[in-house]
């Protein structure tokens, strides 16, 4: 405990104003034409790269932490939290219209893990964001998707290996599913592209849904791949 001492929780105006300052020209220039979105990572996920110190296949040690000295991640935890909250507000004044939530190693933490030290931190940013929608995305952990559904928030992330069906039952109707596309599919030909995506959009059912990937593209994705399903979720008509 005595290391945390060092640390502080962030404050914005003073070491991540390159941030703010760059939402502020984004929203000038977007000119009220589409919503702008800030974003920052969930907790555990940023204690995964703290604690390890770099990227990891495993994150084993981020994990041992947890096991090993449980009073140290709580606390580190609440600081992350606490940081990730004046972080996302500071992006909400600087014109973000809504916030989306990554935690991106979710799916490796047990489901007792991941209720323990996790969700309560997600809980809290998510309380305390309350000036535009937040969206949560859990990557991996289908094994908490009915919790996810008691959140305070408007749109829960659903990846590749949630199926949507399952998903809006466990979440509950007054979610809005954001997903699920495997991003690998947008290096398939065009027809495959646009035939799995249109599955995707008949899962959802007419129901509050956002189209979007299970996960970000990869640096090599092709660039009308993206295009193409972009263009096949625009062209949708959901039948009657």
């Amino acid at each position: 405990l005595e290391e945390l001492s060092k640390l502080r929780v962030a404050v914005p105006e003073e070491s991540l104003a390159y941030v703010t300052n760059a939402l502020k020209l984004t929203k000038r220039a977007l000119n009220g034409r589409v919503p702008l979105i800030g974003f920052a990572g969930a907790p555990w996920t940023i204690f995964c790269y703290m604690v390890e110190g770099s990227g990891s296949k495993t994150f084993s040690k981020a994990k041992a932490a947890l096991y090993r000295d449980p009073a140290f991640s709580k606390q580190l935890f609440s600081m992350i939290t606490q940081s990730t909250i004046v972080y996302l507000k500071a992006q909400v004044a600087a014109g973000a219209d809504l916030i989306q939530v990554f935690d991106s190693w979710a799916g490796i933490l047990t489901p007792q893990q991941y209720r323990e030290f996790a969700m309560p931190a997600i809980e809290e940013i998510c309380n305390a964001i309350t000036e535009v929608p937040v969206t949560v995305f859990s990557k991996g952990a289908y094994f908490i998707r009915e919790d996810l559904g008691k959140l305070n928030c408007e749109t829960i992330g659903v990846d590749w290996n949630m199926p949507i069906a399952e998903t809006r039952a466990l979440v509950g109707d007054n979610k809005t599913l954001q997903g699920n596309l495997d991003p690998c599919q947008l290096y398939a030909p065009f027809s495959e592209i646009k035939a799995n995506t249109e599955e995707m959009l008949r899962q959802y059912g007419g129901q509050r849904h956002i189209a979007n990937l299970g996960h970000g593209v990869y640096p090599d994705t092709p660039l009308d791949g993206v295009r193409c399903f972009v263009d096949t979720v625009q062209a949708w008509q959901s039948p009657s």
